[in-house]
């Protein structure tokens, strides 16, 4: 493969490991959330749940975006959502704003799955296909793995708030790249 197409395919993972924080963010978070709101365990395990009903309803109609207005557009509008759903979670004063704003994350990571894996199929020749889209679906695991290795000991020095913040900042950096480097 060329270098073009190793780029697509780098950028593929990093939006999955994008995906892969945001999804574990959340329970980095929960304690946090927990000591400021007072919420019921109940409650939380709701909250937790919410961005999987996203990621659902993403998947869906997003992935149909994939197909109908393209790889990249679909790309971009989900790392908007995710950008945009990781910054409300931060800022939000109550957990009814927190819940919304992850369901809105969701949807953005539903997308994103089905956009990056269907472009990272695409962009490859045949040989390295399978290989491709392998690593593109590690990125997830991988962005789990960083997020715990790195949220950690942000945590220790700011609060739960900052999961979300730089969720955000990580997604917003992404969009430049999908738009100057992934084809349509």
């Amino acid at each position: 493969m060329k270098i073009g197409q190793w780029t697509v395919v780098a950028i593929c993972i990093g939006i999955l490991a994008l995906d892969g924080y945001d999804v574990l963010s959340i329970a980095f978070a929960a304690p946090g959330m927990t000591a400021e709101w007072g919420l019921s365990k109940a409650t939380l395990g709701i909250v937790l749940s919410l961005e999987l009903v996203g990621m659902a309803v993403g998947s869906i109609f997003m992935g149909a975006l994939t197909d109908t207005r393209g790889r990249r557009p679909t790309m971009l509008l989900g790392l908007i959502i995710l950008t945009i759903g990781m910054l409300i979670a931060g800022l939000a004063p109550n957990v009814y704003v927190l819940g919304t704003a992850r369901v809105f994350t969701g949807i953005g990571i539903g997308g994103l799955l089905a956009a990056a894996t269907a472009t990272s199929s695409d962009y490859c020749n045949e040989k390295n296909r399978s290989l491709a889209v392998v690593l593109v679906a590690g990125g997830f695991a991988f962005g789990v793995y960083l997020g715990a290795t790195f949220l950690a000991p942000l945590l220790k020095q700011y609060d739960w708030r900052v999961t979300f913040y730089l969720g955000s900042f990580l997604s917003f950096i992404f969009i430049p790249f999908v738009y100057f480097f992934v084809p349509e």
